[in-house]
C-alpha cells in the first residue's frame, strides 16, 4: 500500500483554489492555462484508480461530488467508479457521489489499515495530517508557471522536513508533472 498525494501547485508552492471555486482573488490559476493542462489523467494514476481508493476531505469531496457524476468521458467514468473515502467531522451522507463512504473513526488508523493504494487529491488538511505522521509515500505535483505570493501552501512553514527523490519529471501542457518519492529505506 502506498499513499500518493496529487496536487496542482504554483511555482511558489500555493495549492489553494486552483479552479476558482473558493472565490479567492487569485482563484482559478490552474485553469488559466487551458483545459488541456488539467483534463484527463494528468497525474498518470493509471491502475491506481482501478485498484486503489481516493481519500478526500469534506470540502474537496463536496466540490467533486457536484462535478464528476455528470461527466461521461473515460477518465470521469474511472473517477466515478473508484472507491472514495471521505474524511469529515460534519458530513453525514456521502450518497451524492457513487462509491463514496464516510470514514468511521480515526483518519490515521484508517490509512494505516488500508490495503489498497490511497490517492489523496486536494484536501489540504488531510494531506497535512498525513505529512505530520510521515505517511505520504509519493507526491505527484502538477506545477504551473504561476507565482501568487499568497495562499495555502502544500509544504507549510514549520512543517516536518522531508527528504525525497525525484522519480520523474515531464512537461504536461503548460505545467510540469513531477513525481517525488521516499528514498529507498
Amino acid at each position: 500500500m502506498s499513499v500518493i498525494v496529487i496536487q496542482f501547485v504554483t511555482l511558489d508552492g500555493v495549492v489553494s483554489d486552483p479552479d476558482g471555486s473558493g472565490g479567492t482573488p487569485a482563484g482559478g490559476w490552474a485553469f488559466r492555462h487551458g483545459p488541456g493542462t488539467v483534463a484527463g489523467d494528468k497525474f498518470r494514476l493509471g491502475d491506481r484508480l482501478d485498484n486503489g481508493v481516493l481519500l478526500l476531505g469534506r470540502t474537496t469531496w463536496e466540490l467533486f461530488s457536484t462535478l464528476w457524476p455528470g461527466r461521461a468521458d473515460p477518465f470521469s467514468a474511472r473517477m466515478n467508479a473508484v472507491p472514495k473515502l471521505v474524511a469529515t467531522r460534519t458530513l453525514t451522507d456521502a450518497s451524492a457521489w457513487a462509491n463514496s463512504r464516510i470514514l468511521d473513526g480515526d483518519l490515521l488508523e484508517a490509512v494505516r489499515h488500508e490495503r489498497r493504494d490511497i490517492v489523496v487529491t486536494g484536501s489540504l488538511s488531510v494531506v497535512h495530517t498525513l505529512m505530520a505522521e510521515d505517511l505520504v509515500d509519493e507526491y505527484r505535483l502538477l506545477t504551473f508557471p504561476t507565482i501568487l505570493g499568497t495562499g495555502m501552501r502544500l509544504f507549510p512553514a514549520g512543517g516536518p522536513p522531508a527528504y525525497l527523490e525525484c522519480l520523474s519529471a515531464e512537461q504536461a501542457g503548460a505545467a510540469v508533472l513531477a513525481r517525488y518519492g521516499r528514498p529507498a529505506r
